[in-house]
């Protein structure tokens, strides 16, 4: 009886103590939170509860586990499971307190500093930051549950004097990864590309959503999710919208009849943009930049505080202006012409002497024998071939 009554003391113990920590501990962390509205670190804490409990019940069994299990065999597999676990809670514990803390830090810069630009760069470098301490701390977490085995800690030596050559090997064969990773330190901490910047990639406009040590995602207007190395961003040009200030310059083009009422134009251009929510008011303009036999190229500038207003003012200003056009000068708009070509003027006939006849088939010496009315020019034309083509006939001979 004691055999069986003993473990469920000790672990039944070890349950409630737990709980009985762990409620203690949420309700100061809760109180803390509510008299300190300015922080968000208490709150933050709070959603460490779970490992923190975790490491409060593996530690209570691991101590006290010794009292209750007898066989040596099972006592050692039961003790190194209770480590292993140990270990395992109390990383995932220090992963939530650090991500707490960097988690308040940026809360705290973000409110201080107004500028949107400086604070998506900060949020950028501590995502990761994050990034970087989780996976430290995993993998200092992996090498200690390996070290609890005797056979890890034997071939230790080994693998140390070793570590030079394994080094070299791993860098060639992970070359493409490791500049992928010092290419993310690059742009995290180089002000490349951050979190929250509208940026044109391939020629797809989108949003960067996520940074991380060997990845970029770029969110695109249409709700899809471009992937790309962050080495790509280190090597290849792209376009950021959001580096520097924020303000952009919108352009829309028309192409329109010759005909088109430029300075009506101009006027409904500014009132487009007085009844646009969009448009910041610093500037706007509207010129010909190009013509075409049949068209003008006409182009409209506007300004906005950023990508998104940009867009939001070009489509309104398209819209509205050639809806305008179409209801109150539908000439203005390009047209295909279906009227029979204007004929040039009648070129005068030509003499066999060389010399030219007026209208009246007159020239400055007098009369002048004229060519029959009854033949067309291209009569005309054809008789005149066949006379500086005869071989009897020349310059001057009629």
């Amino acid at each position: 009886m004691e055999n069986v009554l003993r473990p469920l003391v000790v672990v039944g113990g070890a349950v409630l103590l737990t709980l009985l920590i762990g409620w203690v501990t949420d309700r100061l962390l809760r109180k803390a939170d509510e008299r300190h509205h300015e922080t968000p670190l208490w709150g933050l804490l709070r959603r460490a509860r779970i490992p923190y409990q975790l490491v409060l019940c593996v530690g209570l069994l691991r101590g006290a586990y010794d009292q209750v299990i007898r066989d040596p065999r099972i006592e050692a597999a039961v003790g190194r499971i209770l480590t292993l676990v140990l270990i395992g809670s109390v990383a995932w514990l220090m992963i939530r307190i650090a991500a707490a803390v960097v988690e308040t830090s940026y809360s705290h810069y973000a409110r201080a500093h107004r500028d949107p630009a400086r604070v998506r760069r900060v949020r950028t470098q501590v995502s990761l930051i994050m990034r970087v301490v989780s996976a430290i701390v995993g993998v200092v977490a992996v090498a200690a549950m390996l070290l609890t085995f005797p056979a890890m800690r034997a071939a230790g030596a080994s693998l140390l004097a070793s570590a030079g050559i394994i080094g070299i090997v791993a860098g060639v064969a992970a070359q493409s990864t490791l500049g992928n990773m010092f290419a993310g330190f690059q742009i995290a901490f180089g002000d490349m590309v951050r979190i929250g910047d509208t940026v044109v990639v391939d020629g797809e406009w989108g949003t960067v959503e996520e940074v991380t040590l060997t990845f970029l995602t770029v969110r695109t207007w249409d709700e899809r999710r471009l992937t790309m190395p962050v080495s790509y961003f280190v090597s290849k040009p792209f376009e950021n919208w959001s580096r520097g200030t924020p303000q952009m310059t919108g352009i829309v083009f028309w192409h329109l009849d010759h005909s088109a009422p430029l300075d009506a134009m101009r006027d409904k251009l500014r009132d487009i943009l007085r009844a646009c929510p969009a448009w910041d008011g610093r500037a706007y303009n509207l010129v010909v930049t190009d013509t075409t036999p049949s068209t003008m190229e006409v182009r409209a500038l506007m300004t906005a505080k950023d990508a998104d207003d940009v867009w939001t003012v070009r489509v309104e200003v398209r819209e509205q202006m050639i809806r305008w056009l179409a209801d109150e000068h539908p000439y203005a708009l390009p047209r295909v012409s279906t009227a029979e070509a204007e004929l040039p003027p009648a070129r005068s006939p030509v003499r066999l002497d060389g010399r030219t006849t007026g209208q009246d088939g007159r020239n400055g010496d007098g009369p002048v024998r004229s060519y029959g009315h009854g033949r067309g020019a291209a009569a005309r034309t054809a008789s005149r071939d066949r006379a500086y083509d005869s071989p009897h006939a020349g310059p001057g001979r009629s």
